[in-house]
């Protein structure tokens, strides 16, 4: 990273911070998440952090222990897929009211959990503390869990954050298409849309005509030598010979992929928004 490039990342003109982090696949995803998360908070000015969770145990649904050691990790906020109930230890977590972990909100209304949930970005020497809006939207196109309409959901998500400036989105889907969908629509009315699921961090960050800021897809934190965070060998010979295997979480070149948006603290647009891409030595 160039000098101008490193200053120009740093200085943030009295905005707020948010980083969303892409799915946390399994042990190497939630260790390397443990060790460097502070250490990105702090070399980056980050003020708010939401983690993509669903796949932190075993690549497949989240524990509460798993979610204890995330948020002591410093994340602030943890969204969940169309993994979130894989597991049935986190089901008293979620129905307990906790505010810091939502579920899709379009799924059905008696699925256990919040689909959206209103926390605070601290304050700091330039700005008050702000209000912030975290959802989470699952798609329906090549999406095996159920949910309603992802867009008449946001326009109700819409009506909850009414006294509620700065609004980021999980919207956990598939189809680059539905995601672009979905930030054109609540462009204007939303901070950032940015998508989850694929695991594949996309290069069309940016910020909409209406003050949005968007990517398809934040990327996985997790084992980059690999198939979207399993072991290469697994799931080969699965496609090669149609046996059943197994798909074991991989282990090697572990890294973290995210979005930072920078929130201006009046309006709730986005001012900026850049990819990260933080390995485990880094």
């Amino acid at each position: 990273m160039a000098k101008h490039e490193k200053e120009e990342i740093l200085d943030k003109n009295g905005a707020a911070r948010v980083l969303m982090i892409g799915d946390v696949v399994g042990k190497p995803g939630r260790d390397v998440l443990i060790k460097q998360l502070q250490e990105i908070r702090s070399r980056f000015q980050i003020d708010f952090v939401i983690a993509n969770s669903e796949n932190a145990a075993g690549g497949s649904g989240i524990t509460p222990e798993i979610y204890n050691a995330i948020l002591r990790a410093g994340v602030d906020c943890v969204t969940l897929g169309d993994h979130a109930f894989r597991q049935k230890a986190i089901m008293p977590v979620l129905m307990s009211g906790d505010p810091r972990i939502v579920r899709p909100n379009n799924l059905s209304p008696a699925a256990p959990g919040k689909g959206w949930t209103v926390l605070e970005i601290p304050a700091s020497e330039e700005r008050p503390a702000l209000k912030v809006g975290v959802a989470a939207l699952i798609g329906r196109v090549f999406m095996n869990l159920p949910g309603d309409n992802p867009l008449f959901a946001a326009d109700k998500l819409v009506e909850k954050f009414a006294d509620t400036r700065v609004r980021f989105l999980d919207f956990h889907a598939e189809a680059t298409s539905e995601k672009q969908i979905m930030g054109r629509y609540l462009d204007g009315r939303w901070t950032a849309v940015l998508g989850t699921h694929t695991h594949v961090a996309t290069a069309d960050e940016q910020i909409f005509p209406g003050g949005l800021a968007f990517q398809c897809d934040v990327g996985m934190t997790g084992p980059f030598e690999s198939i979207i965070g399993r072991k290469v060998d697994c799931v080969l010979e699965n496609f090669r010979t149609c046996r059943p295997t197994t798909f074991e979480v991989a282990s090697k070149d572990v890294r973290i992929n995210g979005t930072f948006v920078d929130v201006d603290p009046v309006s709730g647009k986005a001012r900026a928004v850049r990819r990260l891409n933080f390995g485990a030595e880094d």
